[in-house]
């Protein structure tokens, strides 16, 4: 309920306001549409168009919000984490997190600690959005909780004069989910700021975030059969007995944000500029509780005195300055870079081969830079080179290319070649454990690289997209079935080829989206579904003379059978499986939904899973980890501009 009262209270605040009808970032009559010309009071009276109100992310051009009921809406705003899902599967509550069904490469993982399960709503630099808008500004998006709970997104925007904006972003999440210990909750806090001079020579960034995700870890179903028995006493989840009853987790991220630029001459005859950028990122992973029967037999498997609440941390501080040549179709940075690493664990001496350290730490120098080119309307480069070099991590690059060029009218083709070579995710390098199997330390570590070549193309017929990706990674990092890390001595070779259509007939629309995949080489080392695929079959319509918009349909969502990796809830990582698991998949995931759109209110009212209603749900997240039940999902997305 306070996530309601927090929405309220944001609604009467903007109403409340009196804007002055002089400011100016009320009069540019370039992007408002004048109503009154004021005669009478020598004012002119504006009325702002959704072109006045825009975001951008530091690197990209601005954008509109999109207040439009988009087909790919319904996949967006039906997540907890507001993104499309595809190629992930959730749990079985909100905010308990995913597992990935299709390799990627998450760069924030890169010389830092981030454990897979805690990664799904973290928010990278390059996707802080800054504003520009007219008049005061909020959107709120809304999601009901399982069992119990609400999810709220909020934003508050407003420029000061025409150049100077601020936001606040919140995120809360809590929810009591259907099995035993089973509760998720975040909260994260966005503060922005964007600042341009008004002679164009002076602007600057700037966020603070502060992220928390915190998770009952309840290690799954401890019968398995139960489940798949459908025993009617067990309709009630709670009367499950789970494999672990006192363990949590909670990771914590924090970062301070700071980018300027300052162009010594005039930028219309000499577009050279310095920027200077310094940032904070500071990462904490907590395990807590007490000691679970689950993981040990005996006390000799335990460590005398060793204390049960851990920590894991790393810190990179990093201060870049760079040169800038900004034109609108050629644009170049380069600079130097130089950063503190820092990453640490809960301290003990848990061998007599070696000790794990307290901390490593290293001071690293590098280079980075940026390369955009857009050449006739038709093609565009995009290219980033970041390289580094510490004693500790050793050395760090990586290289990312994007082509997109228009060969023939109708047709779009984006090909990309990216290389990364970094050290594993810290979270894979070290672990303290009162459980003495659980801990490690990876000595002697080879960086893991990675070869990615892929593309797509966008054809005009059916609006058509044809996808293909190939990845070469070396010293694949992973953790075994005892949960210790290992590098693989032969690389592992990874093909994926996809596609997506939309069939349009009069208000009705059907889309679909496939995915094959393969590991050509060490398919054992990560195991994956061959097929993933989603069919969206739905009518769309103006309602209500034309106040409203009705979008209502039917969702599939299915991956093939696999011999999927189990989760491990002390590290937040997936692990291989062990000898007496067991695979998932092949049950399809159908939702029925009907969104509703009027004005700038959007209404999201969806059946998931609703199968499970008349039969046996059978199918899991990952093994002991059963998929969510049928349950109706509520989401609203409502823009304010005052």
């Amino acid at each position: 309920m306070k996530y309601l009262f927090l929405s309220l209270f944001f609604c009467f605040s903007l109403k409340a306001q009196i804007i002055n009808k002089t400011d100016s970032n009320q009069v540019k009559s370039s992007d408002t549409l004048v109503v009154d010309s004021g005669v009478k009071d020598s004012l002119k009276i504006f009325k702002p168009t959704i072109y006045d109100y825009q975001f951008q992310t530091q690197f990209s051009e601005k954008k509109i919000f999109d207040t439009v009921l988009s087909p790919n809406k319904t996949f967006i705003f039906s997540q907890y984490n507001n993104q499309d899902n595809f190629g992930k599967i959730q749990f079985s509550n909100v905010g308990e997190g995913f597992q990935n069904l299709v390799y990627s490469v998450n760069p924030e993982k890169n010389l830092s600690l981030l454990p897979e399960n805690k990664s799904f709503n973290i928010l990278p630099i390059e996707d802080v959005k800054y504003y520009d808008v007219k008049t005061p500004t909020a959107a709120f998006i809304y999601h009901n909780a399982v069992n119990n709970g609400a999810v709220l997104n909020s934003t508050y925007t407003q420029n000061i004069g025409s150049r100077f904006n601020f936001a606040i972003e919140y995120f809360g999440l809590r929810s009591l989910g259907n099995y035993q210990n089973n509760l998720a909750s975040s909260n994260n806090t966005l503060f922005s700021g964007h600042y341009l001079s008004k002679n164009k020579r002076y602007q600057f960034f700037a966020h603070y975030l502060h992220q928390n995700v915190y998770n009952e870890e309840n290690g799954g179903i401890t019968d398995v059969n139960l489940f798949l028995q459908g025993d009617s006493r067990f309709n009630n989840r709670q009367n499950f007995q789970t494999n672990l009853t006192n363990t949590n987790s909670r990771f914590a991220y924090r970062r301070y944000y700071f980018s300027q630029e300052f162009a010594p001459f005039n930028v219309d005859k000499y577009p050279f500029k310095i920027r200077h950028t310094i940032y904070n990122q500071r990462n904490k992973y907590y395990l807590d509780g007490k000691l679970e029967p689950y993981y040990y037999s005996s006390v000799n498997e335990l460590i005398p005195n060793f204390p049960v609440t851990t920590k894991k941390y790393s810190n990179n501080f990093s201060n870049t300055l760079s040169l800038v040549f900004d034109k609108e179709k050629f644009k170049f940075d380069a600079g130097v870079r130089y950063q503190i690493i820092k990453t640490g664990a809960t301290p003990g001496v848990i061998s007599n081969l070696y000790t794990i350290p307290t901390e490593i730490s290293e001071n690293r120098i590098g280079a980075v830079g940026n390369l955009q080119i857009k050449l006739l309307n038709k093609i565009n480069l995009k290219s980033f080179f970041e390289f580094s070099q510490g004693s500790a991590f050793g050395t760090y690059l990586r290289s990312e290319n994007l082509l997109n060029f228009e060969p023939i009218k109708g047709y779009n083709v984006d090909a990309k070649i990216n290389f990364q070579s970094a050290s594993p995710s810290f979270n894979l390098l070290e672990n303290t454990s009162p459980y003495r199997k659980f801990n490690y330390y990876l000595q002697d570590v080879k960086n893991e690289n990675v070869t990615e070549i892929g593309g797509k193309i966008n054809l005009k017929w059916f609006k058509t997209e044809l996808f293909a990706n190939y990845f070469r990674i070396d010293n694949y990092t992973y953790l075994d079935e005892f949960a210790q890390p290992q590098q693989s001595a032969s690389s592992l070779n990874i093909s994926q080829i996809g596609g997506e259509a939309t069939l349009d007939y009069y208000k009705f629309h059907l889309n679909g989206k496939v995915l094959f995949q393969s590991a050509l080489t060490n398919s054992a080392l990560l195991p994956m579904p061959n097929f993933i695929g989603r069919i969206n079959f739905y009518y769309q319509t103006k309602a209500f003379k034309d106040a409203a918009e009705i979008q209502t349909g039917l969702k599939v969502y299915y991956f093939s059978k696999f011999a999927s990796r189990e989760y491990f809830p002390l590290l937040n990582e997936f692990i291989l499986p062990n000898a007496n698991s067991y695979s998932i998949g092949g049950q399809p995931i159908a939702d029925a939904y009907f969104n509703l759109k009027v004005k700038r209110l959007i209404l999201f009212l969806e059946a998931e899973h609703f199968t499970t209603t008349f039969s046996q749900n059978k199918s899991f997240t990952a093994p002991n980890y059963p998929l969510y039940d049928f349950r109706v999902n509520i989401g609203i997305v409502w823009y304010l501009f005052n």
